[in-house]
């Protein structure tokens, strides 16, 4: 899951009228189960109302200073502009996020974009993955993911190699998001990405060669939030032995579980998907933020059947404020998986929205 594109409560800008606009998609059917057929589902999906890419990920480089990266593009279909036939008609919009926590120096460094779809500003294409946003893309050619995000504070390139099959999430793919059956994604990942690439970083264009590993997933739907869920708290973590673990769940405003699922596969790919009664977040001490004064607990117990992990935030101040693109404020960010015996096992990012305000679908 990623933070998808919101409303807050109150926001007027520029972008109000264009972001209001989304609301005015008709009632979330049910999705039908359907196989999910490659490359074409690599691709964009513009019938459905919202979609995102999203590339999280560490790299390390020879001297040993490590970075946590994410990188996610959104299209999201306005349905009040389909019947107009303009070329000016902002019928998709595609906003972009992108951020850098630098671990040694203790800080993130993160950048957004928005754009309507077209005039080659901006465009998501149905063959395969290839998303653009001006000068920020993600393409997948050859088998392999390019990411390349100049942004104000610093320019990833980065290349992502598979090393395991696609892991599809939820029912062959068809994942539910909620108690009703109108509330689910289609729904893949791609874990344990073999990961190569450059960051430079500051005014000092310093330039980190990287290698490490990282996690995509791509998910598109109809579906709006559930009226009482407020928010989300989502792990997708790379295991050191090769697997892959996948949880989340959707919360009410008292902090209780709407929702809940996730999926565990093993390096030899063994898939076991989890049941929305079988996942159990448990929140440690909470981080509180010095701007939004957002209170997030930078460490869980999660329980699965998989086993119990520990997730601990590898620094507590990630949150990304998105109120420039699509509205809202998260937190996001590199964390460590353990195991019940206190040991490393894994990493990947934690997200958890719906703390700074209510999330609004």
């Amino acid at each position: 899951m990623a933070a998808a594109p919101a409303i807050a409560a109150g926001l007027l800008s520029r972008r109000s009228l264009l972001l209001a606009a989304l609301a005015a998609a008709p009632a979330a059917r049910a999705l039908p189960a359907r196989a999910l057929q490659f490359p074409r589902d690599f691709g964009s999906h513009p019938e459905m109302q919202t979609e995102w890419w999203y590339v999280t990920g560490h790299g390390r480089t020879r001297a040993g200073r490590e970075f946590g990266f994410q990188v996610t593009f959104f299209r999201s279909r306005v349905q009040a502009t389909q019947a107009l036939r303009s070329a000016f008609a902002a019928k998709h919009l595609v906003f972009a996020h992108a951020a850098v926590t630098d671990l040694q120096a203790r800080v993130l460094h993160h950048d957004q974009r928005i754009a309507r779809a077209g005039f080659g500003v901006a465009a998501a294409s149905e063959a395969d993955t290839d998303v653009r946003l001006r000068d920020w893309s993600l393409v997948r050619k050859n088998g392999r993911y390019a990411a390349r995000v100049p942004a104000g504070e610093f320019t990833l390139d980065l290349h992502f190699t598979p090393t395991q099959p696609v892991l599809l999430q939820g029912k062959a793919g068809l994942s539910r998001k909620g108690p009703e059956e109108a509330q689910a994604s289609y729904y893949y990942s791609e874990p344990q990405l073999r990961t190569q690439g450059r960051l430079v970083l500051g005014k000092a264009r310093e330039v980190f060669e990287l290698e490490g590993s990282a996690w995509l997933d791509h998910e598109w739907s109809e579906a709006l939030l559930h009226p009482e869920a407020v928010g989300w708290d989502w792990i997708g973590m790379n295991l050191d032995d090769g697997s892959a673990l996948t949880a989340f769940h959707l919360r009410r405003r008292d902090g209780s579980a709407l929702w809940a699922g996730g999926s565990f596969r093993t390096r030899d790919g063994v898939l076991r998907t989890f049941g929305h009664d079988e996942v159990r977040f448990e929140a440690g001490a909470p981080w509180t933020s010095p701007r939004t004064q957002a209170r997030y607990p930078t460490q869980w117990r999660v329980h699965t059947p998989a086993g119990a992990f520990e997730v601990r935030a590898l620094l507590d101040d990630q949150e990304l404020d998105s109120r420039g693109s699509t509205g809202g404020v998260y937190w996001e960010g590199l964390s460590e998986l353990r195991d019940a015996a206190g040991r490393r096992v894994g990493r990947g990012y934690l997200e958890m929205t719906g703390y700074a305000a209510p999330l609004r679908l």
